[in-house]
C-alpha cells in the first residue's frame, strides 16, 4: 500500500500531493540541487498553486519562469529549474502519455528502469538511486529494489524525525567525503 505523505518536507500538503501525485514527486527530485531537501520537495506543491495545476502535458506548454521566480521563488535558480522542469513534462507527455507513473509501472526490469529514470532532465546516478530508493522501500516497486544503494536515501524517511537523521547522516557522509 503506498504511502498517504513523503516527509521530504515541511509542508504537510506538500508531503501528501508528493505520495499522491507521481509527477509531483519527479518535479521534486529534478529540483532537488544546490537547495535543501524540504526546499526542493515544497517545489511541486508550490509550483501546482502557482501555475494552477501539475498535469505535465499542461506545464510543457507553459513558460514557468514566472511561476519559479515569484517570491519566495521555488528554488535559488529559477530560470534554469522552470527549464528543467518545462522539459521533464514534455518527456512524461511524450513518452508516456502524461502518466509519471508509467516511468516505473511499464519497466521491463532493473535496468529498464534505471534508463528511463536516468534519461529524465536532471536525473544523474544519485537521483536514479535516489528515486529509486524511495519507489522500493516506500511503494513497493519491484523493478526498483536493484536500484537502492545500502547507504540511508530519502526511501527510508517515513517521518519528520527520519528525515532529520538522514541529513544529519547525509551531512556526515558529506564532511567524511571531504577529509574533514
Amino acid at each position: 500500500m503506498p504511502p498517504k505523505a513523503l516527509f521530504f518536507t515541511d509542508d504537510p500538503k506538500a508531503c501528501e500531493l508528493l505520495a499522491r501525485d507521481p509527477f509531483a514527486l519527479l518535479v521534486g527530485f529534478a529540483i532537488d540541487q544546490q537547495v535543501t531537501v524540504q526546499k526542493a520537495f515544497a517545489g511541486p506543491y508550490v509550483l501546482r498553486e502557482r501555475a494552477g495545476t501539475l498535469d505535465p502535458k499542461k506545464l510543457a506548454k507553459l513558460d514557468l519562469e514566472e511561476a519559479f521566480r515569484t517570491t519566495p521563488a521555488i528554488h535559488r535558480f529559477p530560470g534554469a529549474m522552470a527549464q528543467r522542469v518545462r522539459e521533464l513534462a514534455s518527456v512524461v507527455s511524450e513518452e508516456y502519455g502524461g502518466d509519471a507513473s508509467r516511468i516505473w509501472r511499464d519497466a521491463a526490469d532493473t535496468a529498464d528502469l534505471k534508463k528511463r529514470i536516468g534519461s529524465l532532465p536532471g536525473f544523474g546516478e544519485m537521483k536514479v538511486k535516489s528515486l529509486g530508493a524511495v519507489l522500493a522501500k516506500q511503494f513497493g516497486v519491484k523493478a526498483a529494489e536493484g536500484l537502492a544503494p545500502s547507504h540511508p536515501t530519502l526511501g527510508d524517511v517515513t517521518s519528520p524525525e527520519e528525515l532529520d537523521r538522514y541529513q544529519s547522516w547525509k551531512r556526515a557522509y558529506k564532511k567524511a567525503a571531504k577529509g574533514a
